[in-house]
């Protein structure tokens, strides 16, 4: 009797695909049937070393002579392979990098904005001073710090190591004259900078999400943005969620710097290629505001996170935090700081604040609900000056994670369903032949499908009429045939697709439903829902109210506003009084910890019901 061949999993990182193949099947291949494309120029033969990716987790077969010519041996070092070289001996996770993957990921950086003075921590003052000679012997701090004391505007400038550093060089290069960017305080100033006379000063806002990372470089002097891009988050490779990586990072200390490292080489890679796209130098980039959740916040600070796993989740620091970017590794000005707002509750972080500032939840009279969707997603309802906040663990399933033919919104990817009476009709990212569903496309899918009877009110899929001929061999729901896919297999939905959508949306809805309950108000006396995030400005939101996620309230009262959070990292980039406002803000919010309320449990399951309404 013949052996069957093993087989093994394969999770390509950060597309977030899976696919199953027989040991002996390279990398490149498992890679093009989960309908990744890696950049093959010899056509996977091994002679043009750029399918490059790196291993996480697993075995992978032995090194070839090819890998070896093609591969610094720091790169060996570091875990990379050539995906047509190596072959799984185990279930494998391998993080592709961007210069692998000809295919861009779905980003959203637009949010909406609005207008702010500038009111920088950073300003530049011009000087112009007398160079040293026998009859002038002061020192290079001295001739500074004496010439802004005497200025139009005096300012005391505190002496640091740092300061001292930074003045040498540049000032002689330019003959003594040139523009210090000086961070003001209520202590004096700290010299961040020398720069050329008239270089304008740039500040760096990120948001810095568990999935995507957004940064924009702005002009800290009218408020512009020069450039923005999106990333993908390489830690993902080491967990699809916060909970998974704090796992990781309590496993030891060489892991929590192992996550610090890879979202700073992400973020100094996107940094450098911003700068080439505006000509601007490190030496500008004078000042950060970065956002993030506050297990982000914790891993890019290097702080502990296993009090973040362990009830009551409470963060090594909620204040505000001021951190010298070069202590992180950010390769931006060598004086420049980084400032980390404040942060809620240990699920509930500085993105969420920068969110609130953003949106304004939290003025006037008006009743509204800030829903940030994401694998975390937190819940905001103001009413008269009151602020409630949840959150809640939504999961990865919106990004694609767990779902059968799941992607994260990338080309190829379904992301809009029709179910009509003759067929199915999707459409996909980019218009490319579909490979997968990302979370927008699935959420539609179950609604089509709660639509036209084919899902029931528990999540079970019915062959009903004429849909009967839809499904496959296996009872799953074909959305694309594998004559019209593009990778040859078909495209389906499955019940467990169906039961992580439901729990999903309940943990969503069930959290809404305890905030209103909190603040003794109706769904329908909500005056504005305001829907943030990626996940949230790509959603169909008759789709998240047909499943349930979102209360039956007429469609005119959502807002989708795009990166929100995003917006709040400008804001406060810009504006000192934005970074004051957003500290008291944080202060003000009640957080109500949702595993500890007693009715939680009852409304989640409650909320796992997909509504009655329209039913056949």
């Amino acid at each position: 009797m013949s052996r069957q061949p093993r087989k093994h999993l394969v999770i390509l990182e950060p597309a977030g695909r899976r696919v199953e193949v027989e040991e002996g099947v390279n990398l490149l291949a498992a890679a093009q049937q989960a309908g990744v494309d890696l950049v093959a120029a010899c056509g996977g033969v091994g002679i043009c070393g750029l399918c490059r990716l790196r291993l996480v987790s697993g075995k992978l077969s032995a090194l070839t002579a090819s890998e070896e010519e093609h591969l610094p041996p720091q790169d060996i070092l570091d875990g990379f392979r050539l995906a047509c070289q190596a072959h799984p001996l185990s279930d494998v996770t391998v993080e592709i990098p961007p210069e692998s993957l000809p295919r861009a990921q779905k980003m959203l950086l637009e949010g909406r904005e609005a207008q702010v003075t500038p009111e920088p921590v950073v300003c530049g003052v011009e000087v112009c001073l007398p160079p040293p000679s026998q009859e002038d012997l002061r020192a290079d701090f001295t001739r500074v710090r004496e010439a802004l004391a005497a200025g139009e505007h005096p300012l005391e400038v505190n002496l640091d190591t740092t300061a001292v550093r930074l003045i040498a060089e540049p000032l002689r290069r330019q003959e003594w004259a040139g523009r210090l960017a000086l961070r003001t305080s209520h202590n004096g100033a700290h010299l961040v900078s020398v720069l050329r006379a008239g270089a304008p000063l740039v500040g760096l806002a990120v948001d810095l999400g568990s999935t995507k990372i957004a940064v924009y470089l702005v002009n800290l002097e009218n408020g512009g943005t020069l450039a923005s891009a999106g990333v993908m988050n390489p830690q993902i490779a080491y967990g699809e969620d916060v909970v998974s990586r704090i796992a990781f990072a309590n496993q030891g200390a060489e892991n929590l710097r192992l996550l610090q490292t890879r979202v700073v080489e992400a973020l100094n890679t996107t940094i450098a290629d911003l700068r080439r796209q505006t000509g601007i130098s490190q030496e500008q980039i004078v000042d950060a505001v970065v956002v993030g959740n506050t297990a982000m916040h914790h891993f890019l600070c290097g702080l502990p996170v296993r009090q973040l796993g362990l009830a009551p989740y409470v963060p090594a620091v909620a204040d505000p935090l001021e951190v010298r970017a070069a202590e992180l590794g950010l390769e931006i000005a060598r004086g420049a700081w980084v400032y980390l707002p404040a942060n809620i509750a240990g699920y509930v972080g500085a993105d969420h604040t920068a969110a609130l500032l953003a949106s304004q939840a939290y003025t006037g009279d008006k009743t509204m609900i800030l829903v940030d969707i994401g694998t975390n997603t937190e819940i905001s309802l103001a009413k008269r000056g009151r602020l409630l906040t949840c959150s809640t663990a939504s999961g990865p399933a919106f990004e694609g994670a767990h779902i059968h033919d799941g992607m994260r919104a990338a080309s190829g990817a379904v992301e809009s369903v029709h179910i009509g009476n003759d067929g199915v009709q999707v459409s996909t990212v980019g218009g490319s032949p579909a490979v997968g569903i990302c979370g927008t496309g699935i959420l539609k899918a179950i609604s089509e499908m709660l639509d036209k009877g084919i899902v029931d009110r528990r999540g079970a899929l019915r062959k009903r009429g004429a849909y009967t001929t839809w499904f496959n061999e296996n009872a799953e729901f074909v959305l694309v045939p594998a004559e019209k896919s593009g990778h040859g297999r078909q495209v389906v939905v499955t019940r467990r697709d169906v039961h992580e959508i439901q729990l999903a949306k309940a943990a969503i809805r069930a959290g809404i439903e305890i905030l209103l309950a909190e603040a003794g108000i109706a769904a329908l006396r909500v005056e504005q829902w305001v829907v943030a995030g990626a996940f949230g400005t790509f959603l169909d939101i008759g789709s998240a109210v047909r499943v349930g996620m979102f209360p039956d309230v007429p469609r005119g009262y959502f807002h989708q506003v795009g990166n929100a959070a995003g917006m709040g990292a400008k804001q406060m980039l810009l504006s000192r009084r934005k970074r004051t406002e957003a500290a008291r803000l944080a202060k003000r919010v009640r957080y109500i910890e949702l595993t500890a309320y007693a009715d939680f449990t009852e409304k989640f399951m409650e909320m796992m019901y997909f509504p009655a309404y329209n039913e056949p």
